[in-house]
Protein backbone atom coordinates (compact mmCIF):
# COMPACT_ATOMS: atom_id res chain seq x y z
CA UNK A 1 0.00 0.00 0.00
CA UNK A 2 1.09 3.59 -0.65
CA UNK A 3 1.33 7.05 1.51
CA UNK A 4 -0.10 8.82 -1.15
CA UNK A 5 -3.69 10.14 -1.31
CA UNK A 6 -5.51 7.25 -3.61
CA UNK A 7 -5.79 8.38 -6.89
CA UNK A 8 -9.50 7.67 -8.37
CA UNK A 9 -9.22 5.28 -11.86
CA UNK A 10 -12.90 5.00 -13.93
CA UNK A 11 -13.09 2.30 -16.48
CA UNK A 12 -15.63 1.78 -19.05
CA UNK A 13 -16.02 0.95 -22.77
CA UNK A 14 -15.81 2.78 -26.05
CA UNK A 15 -19.52 3.29 -26.34
CA UNK A 16 -22.08 1.25 -24.88
CA UNK A 17 -24.51 -0.59 -27.66
CA UNK A 18 -22.34 -3.76 -28.72
CA UNK A 19 -24.94 -6.49 -28.02
CA UNK A 20 -21.59 -8.67 -27.99
CA UNK A 21 -21.85 -7.60 -24.68
CA UNK A 22 -25.32 -9.32 -24.03
CA UNK A 23 -24.57 -12.14 -21.49
CA UNK A 24 -21.91 -10.99 -19.90
CA UNK A 25 -22.68 -7.43 -19.18
CA UNK A 26 -25.89 -6.96 -19.77
CA UNK A 27 -28.20 -9.91 -19.10
CA UNK A 28 -29.39 -11.92 -21.73
CA UNK A 29 -32.78 -10.28 -23.07
CA UNK A 30 -31.88 -6.76 -22.15
CA UNK A 31 -33.65 -4.48 -24.70
CA UNK A 32 -31.26 -2.05 -26.05
CA UNK A 33 -32.85 0.80 -25.18
CA UNK A 34 -32.46 -0.08 -21.14
CA UNK A 35 -28.27 -0.84 -22.06
CA UNK A 36 -27.13 2.20 -20.73
CA UNK A 37 -29.18 1.81 -17.40
CA UNK A 38 -27.01 -1.99 -17.14
CA UNK A 39 -23.93 -0.44 -17.86
CA UNK A 40 -24.29 2.24 -15.31
CA UNK A 41 -24.56 0.23 -12.39
CA UNK A 42 -21.38 -2.51 -13.30
CA UNK A 43 -19.15 0.55 -14.58
CA UNK A 44 -17.67 4.53 -13.61
CA UNK A 45 -17.34 6.52 -16.79
CA UNK A 46 -18.39 5.78 -20.27
CA UNK A 47 -16.79 7.15 -23.73
CA UNK A 48 -19.55 8.01 -26.41
CA UNK A 49 -18.43 7.28 -29.45
CA UNK A 50 -21.42 8.02 -31.51
CA UNK A 51 -20.73 11.62 -31.18
CA UNK A 52 -18.23 11.56 -33.91
CA UNK A 53 -20.08 10.24 -36.66
CA UNK A 54 -23.35 12.00 -35.94
CA UNK A 55 -24.13 15.01 -33.56
CA UNK A 56 -26.24 14.16 -30.85
CA UNK A 57 -28.67 16.64 -29.32
CA UNK A 58 -29.73 17.56 -25.87
CA UNK A 59 -32.40 15.54 -25.63
CA UNK A 60 -30.49 12.37 -26.03
CA UNK A 61 -28.26 13.49 -23.59
CA UNK A 62 -30.85 14.31 -21.12
CA UNK A 63 -31.90 10.72 -21.47
CA UNK A 64 -28.70 9.18 -20.61
CA UNK A 65 -28.34 11.18 -17.80
CA UNK A 66 -31.60 10.06 -16.73
CA UNK A 67 -31.22 6.29 -17.70
CA UNK A 68 -27.76 6.62 -15.63
CA UNK A 69 -28.56 8.73 -12.93
CA UNK A 70 -32.50 8.30 -11.74
CA UNK A 71 -32.61 4.55 -13.05
CA UNK A 72 -29.23 3.14 -12.60
CA UNK A 73 -29.05 5.67 -9.42
CA UNK A 74 -25.17 5.57 -10.46
CA UNK A 75 -22.80 8.77 -10.87
CA UNK A 76 -21.39 7.81 -14.24
CA UNK A 77 -18.88 10.04 -16.10
CA UNK A 78 -19.42 10.24 -19.50
CA UNK A 79 -16.49 11.29 -21.90
CA UNK A 80 -17.20 12.45 -25.50
CA UNK A 81 -15.65 12.01 -28.58
CA UNK A 82 -15.61 15.00 -30.71
CA UNK A 83 -17.35 15.31 -34.18
CA UNK A 84 -15.07 13.91 -36.93
CA UNK A 85 -15.58 17.44 -38.58
CA UNK A 86 -12.77 18.60 -36.11
CA UNK A 87 -10.82 15.95 -36.39
CA UNK A 88 -10.80 14.15 -39.97
CA UNK A 89 -12.60 16.20 -42.22
CA UNK A 90 -10.55 20.05 -40.48
CA UNK A 91 -13.52 22.08 -41.15
CA UNK A 92 -14.99 22.61 -37.63
CA UNK A 93 -15.45 26.06 -36.89
CA UNK A 94 -15.68 27.91 -33.34
CA UNK A 95 -20.15 28.01 -34.08
CA UNK A 96 -19.84 24.38 -34.54
CA UNK A 97 -17.45 24.09 -31.51
CA UNK A 98 -20.31 25.94 -29.66
CA UNK A 99 -23.40 24.29 -30.84
CA UNK A 100 -21.42 21.21 -29.70
CA UNK A 101 -21.23 22.14 -26.24
CA UNK A 102 -24.40 23.54 -25.74
CA UNK A 103 -25.29 19.64 -26.60
CA UNK A 104 -23.22 18.87 -23.59
CA UNK A 105 -25.17 20.84 -21.27
CA UNK A 106 -27.13 18.00 -19.45
CA UNK A 107 -24.12 16.20 -19.21
CA UNK A 108 -22.07 19.32 -17.47
CA UNK A 109 -25.21 20.57 -15.44
CA UNK A 110 -25.16 17.07 -13.59
CA UNK A 111 -21.47 17.01 -13.11
CA UNK A 112 -20.94 13.91 -15.11
CA UNK A 113 -18.67 15.14 -18.23
CA UNK A 114 -15.65 14.14 -18.49
CA UNK A 115 -12.96 14.92 -20.74
CA UNK A 116 -13.52 15.47 -24.24
CA UNK A 117 -11.77 13.36 -26.56
CA UNK A 118 -10.01 14.70 -29.69
CA UNK A 119 -8.76 11.54 -31.91
CA UNK A 120 -6.42 12.83 -35.06
CA UNK A 121 -6.24 10.52 -37.47
CA UNK A 122 -2.54 9.16 -38.58
CA UNK A 123 -2.70 11.44 -41.93
CA UNK A 124 -2.69 13.92 -39.56
CA UNK A 125 1.21 15.40 -39.57
CA UNK A 126 2.80 17.49 -37.28
CA UNK A 127 2.86 20.49 -39.92
CA UNK A 128 2.73 24.05 -39.44
CA UNK A 129 -0.68 24.53 -40.69
CA UNK A 130 -1.86 21.67 -38.75
CA UNK A 131 -0.58 22.90 -35.39
CA UNK A 132 -2.07 26.14 -36.14
CA UNK A 133 -5.51 24.26 -36.49
CA UNK A 134 -4.81 22.37 -33.71
CA UNK A 135 -4.21 25.75 -31.52
CA UNK A 136 -7.96 27.43 -32.43
CA UNK A 137 -9.65 24.21 -31.97
CA UNK A 138 -7.82 23.88 -28.12
CA UNK A 139 -9.38 27.83 -28.04
CA UNK A 140 -12.94 26.50 -28.70
CA UNK A 141 -13.03 24.29 -26.20
CA UNK A 142 -10.72 25.71 -23.75
CA UNK A 143 -13.01 25.62 -20.89
CA UNK A 144 -12.92 21.64 -20.84
CA UNK A 145 -10.75 19.50 -20.09
CA UNK A 146 -9.70 17.87 -23.70
CA UNK A 147 -7.66 14.78 -24.27
CA UNK A 148 -5.99 14.65 -27.68
CA UNK A 149 -5.07 11.25 -28.91
CA UNK A 150 -2.40 11.46 -32.39
CA UNK A 151 -2.12 8.55 -34.31
CA UNK A 152 0.73 9.95 -36.44
CA UNK A 153 4.03 9.18 -34.61
CA UNK A 154 5.21 13.14 -35.67
CA UNK A 155 3.10 14.38 -32.83
CA UNK A 156 5.20 11.84 -30.21
CA UNK A 157 7.77 14.06 -28.81
CA UNK A 158 9.41 15.39 -25.46
CA UNK A 159 8.61 18.81 -26.73
CA UNK A 160 4.56 18.30 -27.71
CA UNK A 161 4.21 16.46 -24.25
CA UNK A 162 5.76 19.94 -23.10
CA UNK A 163 3.05 22.02 -24.46
CA UNK A 164 0.57 19.98 -23.61
CA UNK A 165 1.97 20.76 -19.58
CA UNK A 166 1.94 24.34 -20.50
CA UNK A 167 -1.37 24.70 -22.32
CA UNK A 168 -3.75 22.33 -19.54
CA UNK A 169 -4.15 19.43 -22.29
CA UNK A 170 -4.31 15.89 -21.53
CA UNK A 171 -2.46 13.70 -23.35
CA UNK A 172 -4.28 10.66 -24.42
CA UNK A 173 -2.26 7.36 -23.82
CA UNK A 174 -3.63 4.18 -26.05
CA UNK A 175 -1.93 0.70 -26.41
CA UNK A 176 -2.09 -0.02 -29.66
CA UNK A 177 -0.98 -2.96 -31.31
CA UNK A 178 2.91 -3.34 -31.87
CA UNK A 179 2.51 -3.29 -35.68
CA UNK A 180 4.75 -0.55 -37.66
CA UNK A 181 3.00 2.79 -38.17
CA UNK A 182 1.59 3.31 -34.92
CA UNK A 183 3.18 4.96 -31.95
CA UNK A 184 4.59 3.25 -29.19
CA UNK A 185 1.95 2.40 -26.17
CA UNK A 186 3.08 4.67 -23.57
CA UNK A 187 1.47 5.91 -20.22
CA UNK A 188 1.81 9.64 -20.40
CA UNK A 189 0.49 12.48 -17.62
CA UNK A 190 0.39 15.85 -18.70
CA UNK A 191 -2.15 16.89 -16.31
CA UNK A 192 -3.58 15.70 -12.89
CA UNK A 193 -6.21 13.64 -15.02
CA UNK A 194 -5.06 11.37 -17.37
CA UNK A 195 -6.80 9.47 -20.00
CA UNK A 196 -5.75 6.04 -21.88
CA UNK A 197 -7.43 3.98 -24.60
CA UNK A 198 -7.06 0.38 -24.71
CA UNK A 199 -6.84 -1.11 -28.54
CA UNK A 200 -5.64 -4.67 -27.99
CA UNK A 201 -2.80 -6.00 -29.83
CA UNK A 202 -4.14 -7.03 -33.04
CA UNK A 203 -1.54 -7.71 -35.47
CA UNK A 204 -3.92 -7.34 -37.91
CA UNK A 205 -4.45 -3.97 -37.77
CA UNK A 206 -3.90 -2.47 -41.01
CA UNK A 207 -5.70 -5.34 -43.03
CA UNK A 208 -9.33 -5.68 -40.73
CA UNK A 209 -11.92 -5.01 -42.97
CA UNK A 210 -13.95 -2.88 -40.00
CA UNK A 211 -13.00 -1.63 -36.25
CA UNK A 212 -14.66 -4.42 -34.88
CA UNK A 213 -11.76 -6.53 -36.56
CA UNK A 214 -9.23 -4.90 -35.36
CA UNK A 215 -10.17 -4.88 -31.69
CA UNK A 216 -10.62 -8.76 -31.57
CA UNK A 217 -8.30 -9.17 -29.03
CA UNK A 218 -8.44 -9.94 -25.58
CA UNK A 219 -6.12 -8.91 -23.25
CA UNK A 220 -3.85 -11.93 -20.42
CA UNK A 221 -4.06 -11.74 -16.84
CA UNK A 222 -0.32 -10.58 -17.39
CA UNK A 223 -0.78 -7.92 -19.89
CA UNK A 224 -3.18 -6.60 -17.40
CA UNK A 225 -1.18 -6.91 -14.13
CA UNK A 226 2.04 -5.28 -16.54
CA UNK A 227 -0.56 -2.11 -17.18
CA UNK A 228 -1.72 -1.80 -13.38
CA UNK A 229 2.38 -2.29 -12.30
CA UNK A 230 2.76 0.47 -14.83
CA UNK A 231 -0.01 2.96 -14.03
CA UNK A 232 1.02 2.17 -9.84
CA UNK A 233 4.62 3.33 -11.01
CA UNK A 234 3.31 6.59 -11.90
CA UNK A 235 0.54 7.29 -9.17
CA UNK A 236 1.99 10.12 -7.99
CA UNK A 237 1.63 12.05 -11.33
CA UNK A 238 -2.21 11.72 -11.23
CA UNK A 239 -5.29 11.98 -9.52
CA UNK A 240 -7.68 10.86 -11.48
CA UNK A 241 -7.20 8.44 -14.54
CA UNK A 242 -10.14 7.27 -17.27
CA UNK A 243 -9.02 3.58 -19.10
CA UNK A 244 -11.65 2.66 -21.50
CA UNK A 245 -11.44 -0.52 -23.70
CA UNK A 246 -12.64 -0.44 -27.24
CA UNK A 247 -12.28 -4.34 -27.66
CA UNK A 248 -15.99 -4.97 -26.96
CA UNK A 249 -16.40 -7.19 -29.50
CA UNK A 250 -16.96 -10.85 -28.67
CA UNK A 251 -17.01 -9.19 -25.02
CA UNK A 252 -13.51 -8.95 -24.82
CA UNK A 253 -13.62 -5.65 -23.23
CA UNK A 254 -15.83 -7.47 -19.95
CA UNK A 255 -13.52 -9.87 -19.00
CA UNK A 256 -10.03 -7.40 -19.15
CA UNK A 257 -11.60 -4.48 -17.26
CA UNK A 258 -12.35 -7.32 -14.50
CA UNK A 259 -8.84 -8.17 -14.89
CA UNK A 260 -7.52 -4.92 -14.44
CA UNK A 261 -10.19 -3.90 -11.91
CA UNK A 262 -8.68 -6.94 -9.89
CA UNK A 263 -4.85 -5.95 -10.41
CA UNK A 264 -5.58 -2.34 -9.78
CA UNK A 265 -7.37 -2.97 -6.82
CA UNK A 266 -3.93 -4.78 -5.16
CA UNK A 267 -2.16 -1.66 -5.25
CA UNK A 268 -4.57 0.24 -3.02
CA UNK A 269 -6.82 2.51 -6.11
CA UNK A 270 -10.12 3.41 -6.04
CA UNK A 271 -11.41 1.94 -9.12
CA UNK A 272 -15.01 2.68 -10.34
Amino acid sequence: MNNHSTSTIYLGTGGYSDTDLLGTLYPKGTKKTDFLREYAKQYGAVEINSTFYAPIGQKAFTGMINKAYEQADSELKFAVKLHQDFTHARKGTAEHAQSFLNALTPLIEANALAPLLLQFPHGFDRTREHRLYLANLVSWFGDYPLAVEFRHNAWHTPQVVDSFKQQGLIWCSVDYPKVSGLPPSRLIFTERTGYLRMHGNNLNWWDAMSAADRHDYRYSEAEMQNWAQAIANQRQHFDTLYIFFQNTVNAHAYYNIAMLRDALGRFGFEVL
